[in-house]
């Protein structure tokens, strides 16, 4: 496919900016991708087990995520340990040991991130790798440095739960949290509605965008209304994935492997939140101030170095250089030299043996021209005459002297008109000669009278044209037009032909086997036999075939005309004449990249070099940036069938909530939290569009939570802190035992049995 076919020309955008486009951009800021999230050895921190023997009502608190798990003591600020939910494992034949790493130690190495697998089920926040879950547990309660009896935990567990967890998952969490660690108590909460809980929230409505989901949560008198919330099917995860399907489709051909942490990188560095996505979107390729909002993803690559020279090396070698030639060149002065001489010796030879000629019989002449491989005496002074020729052009050209350009003399030819019985043998070789001669000069008279007829046939057609461009120049320029529009259109038919033949699957290359099929079905199979001949080529129309049976792009080239040079000059004349075509309709113009949106899609506003190692391995992030957080809003561009977020919320505060009151007080504290809603702009995007759909008298506030992505843990550890809530709300062990592990306790931050 051409150029002309895949670019996208916007003349009128980039008409305007014509004079900008001529500036030097700024080199790109090239962002670095990461390498694989291994973070090193972290030790064990044994003294918070050692701390809460001190605190009866101290507990292990574990923000249990699909993306990362964060767990430490309900006394600390902070979590001690944080990790992805992965487990690795595989046998080291060296050591004979079957090896297993936890978190971020699975990213080591090759082998290790070979064998990765997840806690949570693909694409959502429901455990289904219990074997990995247990892993997980294991490497949090090694950390953490509990020590308890019997190999068990001794300490209270309080864990978080996805909204409308299903009973299976938290009944095999139940199973081994009390078989496998011997808990004494565990309890069960909402990541979200812990955060609210941290950051002071009464009433409101929490937006939860975490990993693998969206949940729109109302809360009122600080208790969840669970039977009113809803769920949008998109997260983080969704982002990156979406991401890594429009940089697939952008860059097919991309030489380096994109891993999913490198993708959730971008999405996280590199993506906001556009205040107005639709204008923002029309005119986000636009030249003026591209560079800025291109971001250009350098990954590793390898360049191939040229070692620059100094001037000092330079010099030498142009030093070196220049005494080669002079050492070739007295070399060719003595060959030619020793030429001549030898030149002027055998020219010597031959006036010896034509002067020995004139005193010698016929038959002596006839024996000694035949004992120098001579055939006759005008072949001897043909040879004479032609060293002298020689000998004088190479002595004059080592002089220096210019020969005079000698006018060719007028050939005769007498013995034509001779009848051969009047000629001997020699004659009748010379006859011959000179018929052969007559007839090369007679071929070169026609050739001259034919170019002569030409020149004046172009000649004529030039002043014809010139007539009517004076006379008819409506006609003229039209005609110019339309001859133009013909040659672009046969120039992309026949651009269109060539790729096509690398198709298999296309026209022309199935044309093309059916005629070489054809060929052979028909080719002359008894030729060998001698009983059939193959005249193929006597016809001029069998060369055609070739046509049709050529790949290479010389068969066009020799056959056709040049539609380069006739486009060309199509357009030198529009430009010169036509005062609508400028040089923005020419076709080089609209071929140009800084014209091409495509170019700015793929490569910013900076040219691009194909044989360059670093700017292959580039990836300009530019549309993408706006529009993979989007779907949040709207998640039709993304092919979710759902509802987007503000038309969730809308839904929510003004169909299900009758009374104003309550609507008022949701509006007043419309809380996010969760690391999807850590998008620059987010909040004031929610904020605007909110305004449009809730009534017009209602107050309405937005607000973030202080750590999207921490709060919820620290939520949790501040409610385990109370020994009164969180006392009330677990499950004893005892309880374990009498009513199975499907039992839960309700409170106001868990989930209630539907």
């Amino acid at each position: 496919m051409t150029i002309t076919s895949v670019q996208t020309v916007l003349p009128s955008r980039f008409a305007a900016n014509s004079s900008q486009k001529r500036e030097e951009k700024p080199p790109p800021q090239i962002h670095s991708v990461p390498d694989f999230p291994f973070k090193g050895y972290q030790a064990p921190q044994p003294e918070g087990f050692a701390q809460s023997q001190a605190n009866p009502n101290s507990a292990i608190v574990i923000d249990n995520g699909s993306h990362l798990v964060k767990a430490g003591w309900s006394f600390d600020k902070t979590p001690r340990f944080v990790l992805p939910p992965v487990m690795s494992r595989y046998r080291d034949r060296k050591l004979a040991r079957q090896c297993q790493f936890i978190g971020y130690d699975a990213y080591l190495d090759a082998t290790t991130r070979g064998q990765l697998k997840g806690a949570f089920d693909p694409g959502s926040n429901v455990v289904s790798n219990w074997d990995v879950m247990e892993g997980v547990l294991d490497y949090i309660f090694l950390k953490m440095g509990v020590d308890g009896s019997n190999g068990g935990v001794d300490r209270p567990i309080l864990m978080t739960e996805p909204i409308a967890n299903l009973g299976y998952p938290r009944k095999m969490m139940n199973e081994i949290l009390f078989e496998c660690y011997n808990a004494p108590s565990v309890s069960y909460g909402i990541d979200s509605l812990f955060a609210y809980r941290y950051n002071k929230g009464t009433d409101g409505l929490v937006i939860s965008s975490s990993h693998t989901s969206t949940h729109v949560i109302p809360v009122l008198n600080s208790k969840p209304l669970l039977n009113n919330c809803t769920r949008l099917n998109w997260g983080g995860l969704n982002n990156a994935e979406y991401l890594a399907k429009l940089l697939k489709l952008k860059y097919p051909t991309f030489p380096a492997k994109v891993s999913d942490h490198q993708m959730e990188d971008m999405v996280r560095k590199h993506c906001y939140i556009s205040e107005d996505f639709d204008r923002e979107l029309g005119g986000y390729l636009d030249w003026t101030g591209l560079e800025a909002r291109d971001h250009v993803i350098q990954y590793p690559f390898t360049e191939h170095i040229v070692v620059e020279k100094s001037e000092e090396e330079l010099a030498r070698i142009a030093e070196r250089k220049k005494e080669s030639g002079r050492r070739l060149q007295e070399q060719a002065a003595k060959m030619r030299l020793e030429k001549l001489v030898k030149k002027e010796q055998e020219l010597e030879y031959w006036k010896s043996i034509q002067e020995r000629l004139a005193s010698e019989t016929k038959k002596e002449i006839r024996r000694i021209l035949e004992s120098e491989d001579v055939k006759d005496e005008v072949q001897l002074e043909r040879m004479i005459r032609e060293l002298e020729k020689s000998i004088k052009r190479s002595r004059n050209r080592d002089l220096g002297i210019e020969e005079e350009e000698q006018q060719p003399e007028e050939m005769t030819f007498p013995l034509l008109d001779t009848p051969d019985e009047e000629l001997d043998e020699a004659g009748l070789k010379e006859k011959r000669h000179q018929r052969l001669m007559k007839s090369n000069v007679d071929a070169r008279a026609r050739a001259k009278a034919e170019k002569e007829r030409e020149k004046a046939r172009v000649e004529e057609e030039e002043r014809l044209d010139r007539e009517k461009r004076e006379n008819d120049f409506e006609n003229w320029i039209a005609e110019r037009r339309t001859n133009r529009q013909i040659i672009l259109q046969k120039i992309k038919d026949r651009d269109r032909m060539k790729a096509d033949l690398g198709n298999r699957k296309s026209l022309a290359s199935q044309q093309r086997m059916k005629t070489l099929a054809n060929l052979a079905s028909d080719g002359p199979k008894k030729r060998r036999r001698g009983n059939e001949d193959d005249d193929f080529g006597a016809n001029d129309d069998d060369w055609g075939v070739y046509r049709t049976v050529a790949k290479d792009e010389q068969s066009d080239d020799e056959e056709e005309e040049d539609l380069g040079a006739v486009l060309n000059g199509l357009e030198t004349e529009l430009l010169t004449y036509d005062p609508e075509f400028t040089e923005n309709h020419t076709l080089a113009a609209q071929t140009d990249w800084t014209k091409s949106l495509v170019h700015a899609f793929l490569r910013g506003p900076w040219p691009f070099d194909p044989e360059s190692q670093r700017e292959a391995h580039q990836m300009h992030l530019n549309v993408e940036r706006i529009r993979v957080p989007e779907v949040v809003f709207k998640p039709s561009i993304a092919g979710v069938d759902q509802s987007g977020l503000v038309e969730i919320a809308a839904d929510i505060v003004n169909q299900r909530f009758s009374d104003v009151q309550d609507q008022t007080r949701l509006l007043r504290d419309v809380f996010l939290t969760g690391g999807n809603t850590l998008f620059q702009g987010f909040d004031e995007r929610l904020r605007n569009e909110l305004r449009g759909v809730v009534p017009l008298e209602a107050e309405l506030r937005v607000r973030r939570a202080k750590d999207p992505v921490l709060d919820a843990w620290k939520g949790a550890a501040q409610w385990a802190g109370e020994a009164e809530g969180f006392g009330k709300s677990s499950v004893s062990r005892q309880e374990y035992l009498e009513k199975g592990s499907e039992y839960i306790k309700e409170h106001d931050l868990g989930n209630v049995t539907w």
